[in-house]
């Protein structure tokens, strides 16, 4: 007669790979920080504007001075997370955002605006991509391509939700008290999310990234190439130099294109159907991000996927440039080739980095790629703007005057791709 099996004695259940909701998490404060910290400035802009009666330049230089400064902090990032760690580095941007957020509800002198863009600044890029980045690389190392196309996608959907959001919820209860609301839940949410989910660890939940079994040989995708880059070393290599210059390129051509596409687009769809082709971009984003997380071969030379996807923006740009306003196959085509790369845009750098540099050297890399990239993309509108002329003075539309619009933008792209091809290191 067989004897029952002691329920002491029978092995415990293997516990479910946490870095699956470490992504879902890292997915929602991505929503947070692009949706409040990117896409809302514009907003924050307009309702300044309405309650105050101050100059236009003036409160958009609050706006520029808010990306800018962000930009700064981007930098500083590695360092932070090493004192203060990342959770609660995470939760202080987020307290910061949220203070900053009534700032620009509340300001009753130019300078203050000024200060509620540092806290703006300075709070939305700790939930931002090298934010993001430092959330996920514990957990994922073979699968990281796909672990971060499904937390920056949070971004795409930020910018669905908080723009209508903002609208609604300013000309129900105004600025401040939608300032407030918007504020205090995402401080409750991102708290939550940091101290029961950011905080842990592979090692304090004893497992492996990847979700590799415990005692399985570690397989790392680092390049035989790869070696340590201390202190100012890292800015004389050609590799991290062109893939600074690739990244700032890219999104600045990028940022350009997309601050006026919407008024361009009007005058030819419709406000309706202008609001619909970006919603259109912005899907076209996700998927494109998504199908190169999915995709691409742990093996692939990420610079050569780079610059494949500037190249579809490229088309897409020649489309948008050749079409006239009653082409409207052709424009939405331009939409969705341009759209399809705007994710990978901020996604495939760091993975390059992942790959080119040691594993020590990834952090500090990829910050330093994403602050110089918003430095630089913070100009990209008011410099675009100078782009958009006609010969008689009036406003430029799809087929009149957006020849060095559209132009700049394939250029600047041209670039991106050549400086992502020149760094590219012989094959292992």
């Amino acid at each position: 007669m067989e004897l029952p099996m002691n329920p002491t004695l029978q092995p415990p259940t293997p516990r479910a790979f946490y870095g699956t909701t470490v992504v879902r998490a890292a997915f929602v404060l991505a929503i947070f920080g692009w949706g409040v910290g990117f896409y809302s400035p514009a907003i924050f802009l307009h309702a300044v504007l309405a309650r105050t009666g101050w100059a236009l330049p003036l409160v958009s230089a609050a706006v520029t001075f808010h990306f800018l400064f962000g930009a700064g902090v981007v930098a500083c990032l590695p360092r932070i997370h090493a004192r203060l760690g990342v959770a609660a580095t995470t939760s202080a941007g987020c307290a910061a955002l949220a203070t900053g957020l009534l700032g620009w509800a509340l300001a009753a002198q130019p300078w203050q605006l000024f200060v509620a863009a540092v806290l703006t600044g300075g709070g939305w890029v700790t939930m931002a991509a090298a934010g993001i980045n430092a959330i996920i690389s514990p957990w994922f190392v073979r699968s990281r391509p796909m672990a971060l196309a499904k937390a920056y996608n949070g971004a795409s959907l930020g910018g669905v939700i908080f723009s209508p959001l903002w609208g609604a919820l300013i000309g129900a209860m105004g600025f401040t008290a939608a300032a407030l609301l918007v504020g205090a839940a995402m401080l409750v949410i991102v708290a939550c999310l940091c101290f029961l989910v950011v905080t842990q660890t592979p090692e304090r939940l004893g497992q492996r990234p990847d979700g590799d079994a415990p005692g399985a040989p570690a397989r790392g995708i680092t390049s035989a190439h790869a070696k340590p880059l201390p202190g100012r070393q890292l800015w004389s290599d050609r590799g991290f130099r062109t893939l600074a210059a690739a990244m700032a390129l890219s999104l600045f051509a990028q940022a350009g294109l997309i601050t006026h596409l919407y008024s361009l687009l009007v005058s030819a769809l419709s406000a309706q159907g202008a609001g619909l082709a970006m919603a259109l971009a912005t899907a076209c984003a996700i998927g494109g991000r998504t199908a190169v997380g999915k995709f691409m071969p742990a093996d692939a030379e990420r610079r050569v996927v780079a610059s494949v996807s500037y190249a579809v923006q490229i088309a897409g740009s020649l489309l948008l440039a050749c079409a006239a306003e009653h082409q409207t196959a052709l424009i939405l085509l331009g939409v969705v080739l341009f759209g399809v790369g705007i994710g990978n845009a901020t996604s495939l750098p760091p993975l390059v980095a992942q790959v080119e540099f040691v594993k020590e050297d990834v952090p500090h890399v990829v910050a330093l790629i994403v602050a110089m990239s918003q430095g630089l993309w913070a100009l990209a509108p008011a410099t675009f703007a100078l782009l958009l002329v006609t010969g008689d003075g009036g406003p430029a539309h799809l087929g009149a005057g957006t020849g060095l619009y559209f132009g700049a933008t394939v250029l600047l792209q041209l670039a991106a791709i050549a400086c992502m091809l020149g760094g590219r290191k012989p094959a292992d």
